[in-house]
């Protein structure tokens, strides 16, 4: 083989474990922005850390992540939280979330990405008021339960069984300024929180016809793919 050849297995594994660094970074500064950039006193930021060291993130890049969304970075602008709306094919209402310290470099790729997969990027306000600002609060426990019950004695506004390889699943949806109340009543009925953050959840569904879907999941996945990019939400029923 000659020298510059490269195993494309290899790359392409390296760069998704690349994309998922990076994802991680993202939540460790906006929980650093929010929160600020002590762990002990910002529940969402120490479990942001907790997971990205779970998936093996390097340990400076968590360190830069901290003092980049604290603004402790000298000379680096602090990244801001951009929400751009746009409609994709079956007109499917779509967020995407992007942590960017250059708007005028983000708003064009993002843009482009609508454009290109048949869909159109819309003004603020047009697509948001499909869903609802919530607090995400995902995890398992150790034994069999009622979901319901245990979101209604944790203070949870509604619950959604999820997939877990270990336990029992469940995705509990808050008020945003209610979701560390209800992390610890979770936890103190013996639940383990993986996840912990402010999200979006669609009020109402959009049926897309089968030959609709692929187009549909590929502007999802595109739009996720961009390195501003730090979370996408959709209105689409894959069901």
């Amino acid at each position: 083989m000659g020298k510059g050849w490269k195993n494309p297995i290899k790359a392409a594994n390296a760069a998704k474990k690349g994309q998922m660094f990076s994802k991680l970074a993202k939540e460790v500064q906006v929980a650093a922005k929010l929160g600020g950039a002590d762990p002990d006193m910002n529940a969402r930021l120490r479990l942001a850390i907790d997971t990205a060291r779970a998936q093996s993130c390097p340990k400076d890049t968590i360190e830069r992540a901290i003092k980049k969304g604290a603004g402790l970075l000298e000379g680096e602008a602090q990244p801001e939280e951009v929400l751009y709306e746009g409609y994709g094919p079956a007109q499917v209402g779509v967020l995407v979330e992007c942590l960017t310290d250059n708007r005028a470099r983000t708003a064009p790729y993002v843009k482009a990405v609508f454009h290109k997969s048949g869909g159109r990027i819309g003004e603020s306000g047009s697509v948001a008021w499909m869903f609802d600002r919530v607090g995400l609060i995902e995890g398992y426990i150790d034994k069999d339960c009622d979901i319901e019950e245990e979101a209604i004695e944790a203070g949870a506004e509604d619950v959604e069984a999820s997939d877990s390889e270990i336990g029992k699943g469940a995705s509990f949806y808050t008020a945003p300024e209610e979701l560390d109340n209800v992390r610890k009543a979770l936890l103190a009925r013996g639940w383990h929180v993986e996840v912990m953050e402010l999200s979006y959840k669609s009020k109402n569904t959009t049926d897309v016809s089968d030959d609709e879907k692929a187009q549909v999941a590929e502007l999802l996945e595109k739009l996720d793919e961009l390195e501003d990019s730090f979370r996408v939400y959709s209105t689409a029923d894959f069901s």
